[in-house]
């Protein structure tokens, strides 16, 4: 769970459902052709356009574009106690985006034992239903948490849904994808309709990805379908009509993922890049 909030009882249960169910292949990655879901372009009638409305490849040599992303700013939960604007914790390389775990260098001027960095898209660019797909690859440390997610444009959480799009956990082989709403958290598992999934991987890099759809959230991995997060009511599904920005992030410590051991550090997440496929009509439908 990303948000602090004061929701004991629903957090446990929440955290609880992530250490079931896992998949038992490994899941290469592929460059072919997005899979298709022909039963829901029948009943929906729309599809994913097969070209991306938007693509961020990090070419840039100076740093990332500030037109589309901020550096996250520290924060009392788990997730961001440790963001931080010092560039040591940010590279651009090869062109990718590198975002760092590391010891912090100067306890004097700053306290805390840990930095890490991560963007977000927040108040300057979001997305809507279509296909976000992301290319990423990270390495392993005690206690690091490289996570690449959605939240609400709207601010308001978890009225507007959160998008678990990949969390890695220490060495694990498998990375977490999870939707997490005000109906999850306050109903659990197992009266939800399925919400997470926990999927193997390959070495390297792979593509991490979400469809939002009118009636579903479709994650998977390396073109790849893990699961499928139904709607079945308004109040369970607040997807299909709020907007969601991004976060890219690499996060150290934690109640779920654990103590952090600073010999482990530093440790990267690298990005490659970012597509966004919009919805498209289907004729004849």
């Amino acid at each position: 769970m990303r948000i602090t909030l004061n929701l004991p009882i629903a957090s446990c249960i929440a955290g609880l459902a992530f250490f079931t169910g896992c998949s038992k292949q490994l899941a290469p990655e592929s460059t072919g052709k997005k899979p298709g879901i022909s039963q829901k372009i029948k009943a929906t009638g729309f599809e994913v356009d097969d070209n991306p409305a938007w693509v961020e490849d990090f070419n840039q040599k100076d740093g990332f574009d500030t037109t589309i992303w901020s550096k996250i700013p520290a924060g009392k939960s788990d997730w961001d106690k440790h963001m931080s604007d010092n560039n040591a914790c940010y590279a651009m390389r090869d062109g990718k985006l590198v975002l760092r775990g590391i010891v912090n260098p100067n306890t004097s001027i700053d306290s805390r034992p840990y930095l890490t960095g991560g963007v977000q898209s927040k108040d300057k660019k979001d997305f809507g239903l279509g296909r976000i797909e992301i290319r990423a690859k990270f390495s392993s440390a005690r206690g690091a948490w490289p996570a690449l997610w959605m939240l609400s444009s709207t601010g308001n959480y978890p009225e507007g849904g959160e998008i678990d799009i990949m969390e890695h956990l220490n060495y694990d082989k498998l990375v977490y994808q999870t939707i997490h709403t005000k109906y999850t958290l306050a109903n659990g598992n197992p009266n939800v309709p399925q919400r997470f999934a926990q999927v193997p991987i390959a070495e390297g890099f792979n593509t991490y990805a979400i469809e939002k759809h009118q009636d579903s959230i479709v994650f998977f991995v390396n073109n790849k379908r893990s699961f499928a997060y139904p709607r079945t009511t308004t109040n369970q599904f607040p997807f299909a009509d709020v907007n969601h920005y991004l976060l890219l992030d690499m996060q150290l410590g934690g109640s779920w993922v654990g103590h952090v051991d600073p010999t482990t550090l530093p440790v990267e997440m690298e990005i490659d890049w970012v597509k966004f496929y919009p919805l498209r009509k289907v004729s004849g439908l």
